[in-house]
């Protein structure tokens, strides 16, 4: 660490900036990783966008699902721009530091999307729950005024706490040392490098992971176990089928981001590991954004028709 890194104060010295190690313990690698992960930036940059265009210029999608899926993949785009960018710059560059100020504001923005993201999956249920046990009610309940609300309680009621949040984890006196073993500023790497006990710390943390997660979770279910109840009493198969198949994309994404989130954060102190830590962040940093353009595209025919239907106007 350079002199300037650190400011004496006693027997301790103040971390003032810190190093992102990322896959630098790959040195072989290096350039495979930079080209995996600029095809797969890439990827979810056009699925996601392809989904946000075809959702606002095809008449047969102009529905309340098709409105929060474009959310979400506006979502997925923003989530994934705040990891993976820097991750290419590290490589590229070799330059490794990160004030602060700068892990801070990533620190932030990752939090607070990774909130919406959750309650959006919590308001996509609800929808699906409204479509599937109250049909006749669906056109009065979600009304396009009623799915602008919904979005933006999603999109607004996240910042206020992960601010809160980010300034409590960053009060935090950082001594032990400036490296970072992961690819971007998460809370647990960060907390291992405080100085003193970081009790008080980690239980914020699990309360706001508790509100910002597991309650959206609960809601999750409790909608799918009222939708799966009413599908199982549908009179014909056909009708399940289809029912079924406009669940399970959702259902699916919503497995692949709270599983591996979940196992990240919740997960017992002693068994924190930084190459797993890297390795489930992958999945819900990276691979669940690339994967829910395939996921909505692939097993959704209304979906299929109006991408085909784009690529033969143009």
């Amino acid at each position: 660490m350079k002199d300037g890194d650190r400011r004496a104060e006693g027997n301790d010295s103040i971390v003032k900036e810190f190093v992102l190690l990322g896959f630098s313990d790959l040195p072989n690698l290096q350039g495979f990783i930079s080209g995996v992960f600029s095809i797969i930036y890439i990827i979810i940059l056009t699925g996601n966008s392809l989904i946000i265009i075809i959702t606002m210029v095809d008449p047969t999608l102009q529905k309340p699902m098709y409105f929060f899926l474009a959310n979400f993949s506006f979502l997925e785009i923003g989530y994934v721009s705040v990891t993976l960018p820097r991750v290419l710059f590290s490589i590229w560059t070799g330059i490794r530091t990160v004030s602060l100020p700068v892990c801070a504001t990533q620190l932030c923005f990752f939090l607070i999307l990774g909130t919406n993201e959750s309650f959006l999956l919590g308001v996509m249920s609800y929808d699906r729950y409204v479509a599937i046990c109250n049909p006749l009610h669906y056109p009065l309940v979600m009304k396009p005024k009623k799915c602008i609300q919904l979005a933006a309680a999603s999109w607004l009621s996240a910042m206020p706490v992960q601010i809160g949040l980010t300034w409590h984890i960053f009060s935090l006196r950082f001594c032990h040392s400036n490296q970072i073993d992961h690819f971007f500023c998460d809370i647990p790497p960060i907390l291992k490098l405080a100085c003193g006990d970081t009790f008080m710390y980690e239980l914020s943390v699990y309360i706001v992971a508790i509100l910002c997660a597991v309650v959206p979770f609960w809601l999750v279910l409790a909608s799918y176990s009222k939708i799966i109840s009413t599908i199982l009493r549908l009179p014909s198969a056909q009708g399940r089928g289809k029912a079924f198949s406009t669940c399970s994309s959702h259902l699916l994404v919503v497995v692949l981001f709270y599983g591996s989130a979940s196992i990240t954060y919740f997960r017992p102190k002693s068994t924190f590991s930084a190459g797993l830590d890297k390795l489930f962040s992958l999945f819900y940093t990276i691979f669940t954004p690339m994967m829910n353009p395939l996921i909505y595209s692939l097993r959704n025919k209304e979906v299929i028709m109006a991408l085909r239907t784009l690529i033969l106007k143009s």
